[in-house]
Formats: C-alpha cells, structure tokens, sequence
C-alpha cells in the first residue's frame, strides 16, 4: 500500500493513472463514482481531497483536472512522439497551417497503430458535446475518405475544422455536438478531408 494512503485511496489513485495512461486525460468525478460505487460526488471529493492533501495528486476547479504529482506514481510507458501540426477550428472554420509547432509524447495505445498520425490542438466549443474542449490535443489518422458520423479535421477554401460529417442529397453536413452551432452544409468537391480523430490528448 502506498504510504498514508487508505486502501480506497490507494484504488482510487491507481484508476485515476490507469485511466489517463489509456485514454490521455483523466477521469471525471462521476465516472470515479460510478467505478467505486460512491453514491454523491461529494464522497470521490473527500478522498481526491485526501489525496491531494498527501501529495499524490493535483485538482484544479475545472473538469477533468486531476493530475497524478506523486514522482512514484507518475504513469510509466514508452510513449510515442506525435507532431503537432498547428490548430483546427472546433466553431467557425480557421487558417489551416500544416507545419509542426512542436511534438508531443503520446501513449501508444492512443495512437492504435497509426504510424503517421500527428496532433492538431482545438480552438472553440463547437464540439463540447463529444468531450472536446478549447486547447484539446486531438489525434489524428490522415485519410481522405470518411464514413457517416466521423469527427473528422476538414479544409474548406484553406480554412480547417473539426467536425462530425453526415452525407445530404446535395453533398455532406459538418455538424458540431454543440446546439449553439449550426451545421455546414458543404460540397464535397470543395472540401478536403486530412484525417480523422481517433482520440485526445489534455495538456494541464
């Protein structure tokens, strides 16, 4: 057991790293509820309370925020290093820019695979609703093609954006998971589509 910690605390502590090591980000407070059982967020808060206090991990007053501290029990894997290949629109379609910032490690079982995908980091909230916020990481696997529903990084007119697609009679909608934001209709002639999201990557 590690030190000073309860043996609920210790379990918590070890699905909190599991999951941000599998999924990139780290769980929510419902979702460590529901995991251990604990009927009121308030109960998960005492021991991420108790734990921050131990020094094992860090919380901030936003969603998805808790960061594993402790040096023996940060997440060990050979992580891979993706290229962040500028910023995508998640609202109105922005500047496409293909050159890379900067890089990334990424978990490899993030990037399932893919031997060339990179990162592209969202601006906006049009795609709340799938979990993506402002300053997300997304992975991405260059493809050109897209199947009905994909969230897929789209160039309209040297614009980008990410999007879920749906085919119309006269072409395809890019549709947000946020309500505020209309779908776009597009052409598919027009519109180049240079991959799709296989997941995410949450910088703190």
């Amino acid at each position: 057991m590690a030190k000073g910690l309860t043996k609920r605390q210790e379990e918590i502590l070890e699905f909190v790293k599991d999951y941000s090591r599998r999924e990139g980000y780290p769980p929510s407070i419902r979702e460590i509820g529901s995991k251990f059982e604990i009927s009121s967020l308030r109960g998960v808060t005492v021991h991420l309370d108790a734990l921050a206090r131990k020094g094992y991990i860090s919380r901030a007053n936003t969603p998805r925020s808790i960061k594993v501290t402790h040096p023996e029990h940060q997440p060990k894997t050979d992580m891979i290093m993706l290229p962040i290949l500028g910023t995508i629109a998640a609202g109105a379609p922005i500047l496409a820019v293909e050159e890379a910032e900067e890089t990334m490690a990424v978990p490899p079982e993030k990037v399932r695979g893919v031997s060339n995908a990179f990162l592209l980091r969202v601006q906006g909230d049009s795609m709340t609703g799938d979990g993506i916020i402002d300053g997300d990481l997304v992975i991405i696997k260059p493809q050109e093609t897209w199947s009905e529903n994909d969230i897929v990084a789209v160039v309209l007119d040297d614009s980008a954006t990410l999007k879920r697609v749906r085919k119309t009679p006269s072409g395809a909608q890019l549709i947000a998971s946020n309500p505020a934001y209309a779908p776009i209709p597009v052409d598919t002639e027009n519109a180049r589509v240079i991959g799709k999201a296989i997941g995410l990557m949450r910088d703190f």
